[in-house]
Formats: C-alpha cells, sequence, structure tokens
C-alpha cells in the first residue's frame, strides 16, 4: 500500500469515526471491531493490499505500542476516585498481584504441556497475555473523575497496575529462555525485578506526580490567574516519570499510572482544603473541586486539563494499532493451537486466577464473574511481545508467539467487544432490581 492509499485510509476511517460517534454508541459492537475489520479486509487475509510485518518492524512497534499504553495509563490514573483507600484498593491490588500470578502460572502450564513450548517460552507468553488492557477496555472503565461505580474501578484500577505487575514475569521468562540475569536461585530476580522496580516505581510516581500536583497549584494562585499548559504539563510528566524509572530499572508503566494518580488526589485535596480549611478531612470520595472565582467556575487542574487531550490521543493510538492488528493476520494464523490457547486464556485462566485472587474479599458474585470475564487483551499484550523480540528473544521462537498474542488480541477484541455491551446492560438491569441496603 502506497503512502496516499494509506493516508486515504486512514483520513477515511477518522472522518467516518467521527462522524458517526453517536451512531457507533448505539452499535452492540465497540469501534475497535471496526478498525479490526478493516485492517482485516485491506489486510493479507482478504485483499492483500497492506502488510505490516511484527518481526520487521519490531522496534517501531514497540515505540508505538509503549506510547499508546503510557497515554491510556494516565488517562486511567487521573479518573481514579479520590481519597485512596486500601479498603477501596484491596480488590484491584489483588487482581494485579495474586491473580497476575495464577494467570501466568495457567498459561505457562498449557503452553509448555499442551502446545511444547520451553518452559522459559510458556512463562514469556503467560506474561504477556496475562495483564488486562487500559487501551480497549474502555467501555468497562471509569469514565470520568467522578465515577464511583465499583465494576469499573476495578477493572481501571487493575488495568492500571498489571501492566507494571506483568513485567516482573516477562523478565523471569527472558531469564528462563538465557536472555536476562536471574542470579542464583533467582535471588536477583525477587530483590530487583519484583522488590525494587515495584517500590521503586511507586515512590517515583507519587513523588512526581504530587510535586507536580503542588507546584500548578502554586503557580496559578488557586484560582487560575497563572495560566499554565495542562496538555503539555500532562506529557511532561509521562515523559519524566518514565525515562528516570527507565533509569533505575524501575517499572515505568506503575511509575506513570501513580503518578497520575497523586496528581488527581493531590489536586483534589487542595482544593478542598482551600475552600474548607477548617473542616476535617473526612476520607469522603471525590470532594468537588472547589469554585475559584466569582463566577462559581471550578478551579482549573493539571489532570482534568489534560485529560480530553490524552483520551483524543488514546483514541487515536487504538485506531491505529488495530489497524496495524489486522494487517498483520494471514487465514493461516488462526491455527488450532492459537485458538485453543485463546479459549483457555478466556474460559480457564482469567476466571480461576480472579477467583483465587478474590477469595476471602468481600466482594459480590456477580461483580467477580463480570471482572473474571472482562480481561481484554490489547496493546499491552503487544508491547510485551516486541520488548522480548528487541532483547533477543529467537526468530523461530518469536515468530511463534506473535502468532499466538495477535489472535489472542484479536479474538479479545471481537469477543469482548461484541459481549461488553449486552452483559454491562444485564448487569445494571440486576443491580437496579436488588434492594436498597
Amino acid at each position: 500500500m502506497t503512502s496516499a492509499l494509506w493516508f486515504l485510509l486512514v483520513g477515511g476511517l477518522l472522518l467516518a469515526r467521527g462522524l458517526t460517534s453517536t451512531m457507533l454508541k448505539r452499535l452492540p459492537v465497540t469501534p475497535a471491531i471496526i478498525y479490526l475489520a478493516v485492517g482485516l479486509l485491506v489486510g493479507p487475509t482478504v485483499l492483500n493490499a497492506f502488510h505490516f510485518n511484527p518481526l520487521k518492524q519490531s522496534a517501531l512497534l514497540e515505540v508505538l505500542t509503549e506510547v499508546a499504553v503510557l497515554i491510556s495509563l494516565f488517562s486511567a490514573g487521573v479518573k481514579m476516585p479520590v481519597p485512596v483507600s486500601f479498603a477501596r484498593w484491596r480488590t484491584p491490588m489483588l487482581l494485579a498481584s495474586v491473580s497476575m500470578a495464577v494467570s501466568v502460572g495457567l498459561v505457562a502450564a498449557f503452553a509448555h504441556y499442551l502446545l511444547g513450548l520451553p518452559l522459559g517460552a510458556g512463562v514469556l507468553l503467560g506474561a504477556i497475555l496475562a495483564p488486562t488492557d487500559p487501551v480497549l477496555a474502555t467501555d468497562v472503565q471509569i469514565r470520568h473523575p467522578g465515577d464511583r461505580d465499583q465494576l469499573r474501578f476495578i477493572l481501571t484500577c487493575e488495568a492500571g497496575m498489571n501492566d507494571g505487575s506483568a513485567f516482573p514475569f516477562v523478565m523471569l521468562g527472558m531469564g528462563l529462555l538465557g536472555l536476562h540475569e536471574l542470579g542464583e536461585t533467582g535471588l536477583r530476580w525477587v530483590m530487583v525485578d519484583v522488590l525494587w522496580a515495584t517500590a521503586a516505581a511507586i515512590a517515583i510516581g507519587v513523588a512526581f506526580g504530587t510535586a507536580l500536583a503542588r507546584l500548578g497549584w502554586k503557580l496559578r494562585g488557586g484560582s487560575g490567574e497563572h495560566q499554565l499548559m495542562d496538555d503539555f504539563l500532562g506529557l511532561g510528566l509521562i515523559g519524566v516519570v518514565y525515562g528516570l524509572s527507565v533509569l533505575v530499572d524501575a517499572w515505568g508503566f506503575l511509575a506513570v499510572f501513580f503518578a497520575a494518580v497523586a496528581l488527581r488526589q493531590t489536586e483534589v485535596k487542595l482544593a478542598a482544603a482551600r475552600d474548607c480549611p477548617d473542616r476535617p478531612q473526612t476520607g469522603a470520595i471525590e470532594p468537588a473541586v472547589s469554585s475559584a472565582s466569582p463566577d462559581n467556575e471550578p478551579a482549573p487542574t493539571v489532570s482534568e486539563g489534560s485529560l480530553i487531550f490524552k483520551e483524543h490521543l488514546e483514541r487515536l493510538s487504538e485506531m491505529m494499532l488495530i489497524l496495524l492488528v489486522g494487517g498483520t493476520l494471514f487465514l493461516d494464523s488462526w491455527s488450532w493451537r492459537a485458538v485453543a490457547l485463546v479459549l483457555f486464556l478466556f474460559v480457564v485462566a482469567r476466571p480461576v486466577s480472579v477467583l483465587a485472587g478474590l477469595l476471602g474479599t468481600r466482594t459480590t458474585w456477580p461483580i467477580r464473574g463480570m471482572v473474571g470475564w472482562f480481561g481484554v487483551r490489547g496493546i499491552g499484550s503487544l508491547y510485551y511481545l516486541m520488548y522480548a523480540i528487541q532483547h533477543g528473544l529467537p526468530e523461530k521462537l518469536a515468530l511463534e508467539l506473535t502468532q499466538l498474542t495477535l489472535v489472542a488480541v484479536a479474538l479479545s477484541i471481537l469477543v469482548h467487544g461484541t459481549s461488553v455491551k449486552p452483559l454491562m446492560s444485564r448487569f445494571w438491569r440486576h443491580r437496579k432490581r436488588l434492594p436498597t441496603p
């Protein structure tokens, strides 16, 4: 496909998406399914007018997916309800840790014993497919900073954290394949890749997010007198936090998510403290960002000011990357090995890992069922795959893992994209019928 035809395709899709936004909301499918269908149509599956080779273009695809995930993590982080509390965050923390480990183990066992992959490749594949995706799961995620829905909070918070908690397992799989140093008896992996990288990422994110919130609030004087470019500040925070995390071997995805969380939390608390300096903090969720002018307009904040721009970038990156996914798949990509793995992932590994992670919690069974089903795989999985390829994954193994991952992402888009709206509608109808406590 020539560059002119590529511009026509992308431009036409952007025009169609912009003109049919309201219509698409009424359809029982997500926009990602439409992007995938177009990619399959123009790709080698049907017309063969375009073919994207992820092995030859792994460096480019790694950067594209990396940027898309970072933007999505920032958007998810600034939507987190205020304030952070262990009781509220316990469930997604368990999903991002215990459920993550169980899912990686189940997929690794399936890949090793049934698909015949080396153990290291099985662990790597499990780590690639275990995290849920913050880019494609917008229909089941928090919609705005004041959204208090428990199900959407759990899925959004889990997606924000498990993009970082998957990295230790990626490094474990690469270590078992001889591509990363694990240390004697795995001690280096535990101390550096698990403990240090996780703790440092959270510390960096919280520190820089809090600092930017306080600096922006001080410069504005709490009343918007000093104009700031919130879009630039949001992107700058992402870049600084992620770059510093990479330099000190911390998990940058986790750092960016917690930077966004800290930014939003601090700004809301500063606004509440200014309006009611004598009122004790009661821990109420999402206090309103206060009036800051005689016209009672909300005080400007970096988090809200940059959110709309980030969401537009998120939609654009989603369209481009899903088009590329469709442009990579051939008819013979849909092998029985790939389909069997995806069925096991959706029907066994994800539900079992969620149930295991939430044992002993008070999470209701309808929410457990919904969380167990909506483990959307997408752009994050593509990033981990490209990361492994760029760090020396053997070509034959890279080709097989690429095929398995692309089919998993494509089927996730189709299966979860067609089921999200009817299942969410049924879930809401069920909740409305419940008696008010």
